[in-house]
């Protein structure tokens, strides 16, 4: 039987607020086990959460974003269940009136096509605590830092038909939620996860199977096995005779396997009803204007202008837009080079080859976006060639200073003396005369070799097109 794969996603993002939904106890990450839980996020008798404005303006930052419904009067509910990591015993979040509608979102597919992906919502919540196995023998640890912190929730429709297409639609919210500027989308630190609903069904049949939901996963490649996993887990289930039950399973990367959790709760189970503390929020379409015309250019608007604007391919232009830090950096260097094309080359397969070797981020690299415009600009003028700006450029991500600063130290600066590159193709031709007798015999591969003795004698420094100038000439007398 041929099987057809139905995937949705819950998309947790983090919103990027300094303090929490509903107090004024401190967002930061990395802060000591429960220094950062105040008397709202513990439910403490007494004491009420009062919605944080900024909040509510990001989740329409997003709405907008994706041209999806505002709700003109959204409403905070609780979500009641116990779990040691919830110390009020509910979750503050929204079912009913959510603040962002239906809205879609376009993805790009590996064959090249474009598909549109149906977003059902997007709703506020406060996120719960974090329990703690790994350092206690025989017990569990809480801390509750992060009980509080803002999460903006983003439920896709039962759009997506591969794990490869559930990739891309979590890539392309990314990309959109740091755009916009409203989560740093930091997947190490828990500000960007999701849920994924998976089930299976005959190819042809109307009718969905049943699900299984794939929680807190916390990366764009445990998304994708995670999801084969399942797949093929419930495909292999169904084919022996088995039935596939509704339940939460989780993801262990280690192990590379799903495995079962507990049964999968319906919004029933939770006993949702409004929150009785907090008032509905009313969204004035004043506001939604004001929102939209501040919003930044989004990732396929800046995609399309970076085709237009500096001639890249559709491939490569999906790449350097893929996230805001990425594309900010390439468009400096393009801008300040001159050189769009050489900046895409270098952006793409130098620098991008050093962040994945040392694992950085590009907030973090050593070589800022002006100082490889520098290198950039080195090559134009002819000071250095393609093959010395690399040494130059591994001397500048090791802190030894600009592209200047590195040449003059080294002494780098290419040899565009005629009189002097030629006086070292007499040498080589000399001291080759079968390799000379080769190449006027018809070998015009022989070329390479002459260019490579004259670039090793010259250490590199020789013009490489006055060589090869320079050489043709020669061995045509």
């Amino acid at each position: 039987m041929e099987w057809e794969t139905v995937i949705g996603l819950e998309i947790h993002t983090q919103l990027a607020t300094r303090s929490k939904i509903f107090s004024g106890a401190s967002t930061a990450y990395g802060a000591e086990p429960n220094t950062q839980a105040c008397a709202v996020d513990l439910g403490l008798p007494g004491v009420l959460p009062v919605v944080n404005k900024e909040v509510i303006n990001m989740a329409i930052n997003f709405g907008v974003a994706i041209d999806a419904e505002i709700a003109p009067v959204t409403v905070f509910a609780r979500k009641n269940y116990f779990y040691p990591d919830l110390p009020k015993g509910y979750q503050i979040s929204q079912l009913d009136l959510p603040i962002v509608g239906k809205g879609e979102i376009t993805i790009d597919l590996d064959d090249g096509q474009s598909k549109t992906i149906g977003v059902t919502r997007a709703h506020l919540e406060e996120d719960a605590g974090k329990s703690l196995h790994e350092d206690y023998h025989g017990m569990t640890g809480i801390d509750l830092n992060r009980a509080g912190t803002p999460l903006l929730e983003i439920v896709s429709e039962p759009d997506m038909r591969s794990a490869s297409e559930a990739v891309a639609y979590m890539k392309k919210i990314h990309s959109i939620v740091q755009y916009i500027g409203i989560s740093d989308g930091n997947m190490q630190e828990g500000s960007f996860r999701c849920d994924a609903n998976v089930s299976v069904r005959p190819k042809g049949q109307k009718e969905f199977g049943t699900r299984s939901e794939l929680k807190n996963i916390n990366s764009f490649r445990f998304v994708e096995r995670a999801i084969n996993l399942e797949v093929e887990r419930q495909i292999d289930l169904l084919e022996s005779g088995g039935k596939v039950i509704q339940e939460t399973r989780l993801y262990d990367p280690d192990k590379n396997e799903t495995r079962s959790m507990r049964s999968k709760e319906e919004a029933m189970d939770y006993r949702y009803f409004p929150d009785p503390d907090l008032l509905p929020v009313e969204v004035k379409q004043e506001d939604i204007e004001r929102i939209r015309d501040a919003l930044p250019e989004l990732p396929g608007a800046r995609k399309q202008r970076f085709i237009e604007s500096y001639g890249l391919s559709d491939e490569d232009a999906g790449i350097l837009t893929a996230s805001r830090e990425l594309s900010d950096y390439f468009e400096t260097v393009a801008k300040e080079s001159g050189e769009h094309k050489l900046a895409t080359n270098w952006v793409m397969v130098e620098l991008s080859g050093y962040l994945n070797r040392d694992n950085k981020e590009v907030s973090e690299c050593p070589v800022s976006a002006s100082m490889l415009a520098g290198i950039l600009q080195r090559i134009k003028d002819n000071t250095i060639s393609g093959k010395i700006a690399k040494e130059v450029f591994e001397a500048m991500w090791n802190g030894e200073g600009d592209a200047d600063t590195i040449i003059e130290a080294k002494g780098l600066k290419q040899i565009t003396d005629s009189g002097a590159i030629e006086a070292q193709i007499d040498e080589v031709l000399a001291n080759n005369p079968d390799q000379v007798a080769q190449y006027k015999a018809g070998k015009e591969k022989m070329m390479g070799f002459f260019v490579g003795q004259v670039m090793k004698a010259t250490q590199g420094k020789a013009n490489p097109g006055q060589v090869n100038q320079i050489l043709k000439k020669k061995l045509s007398e």
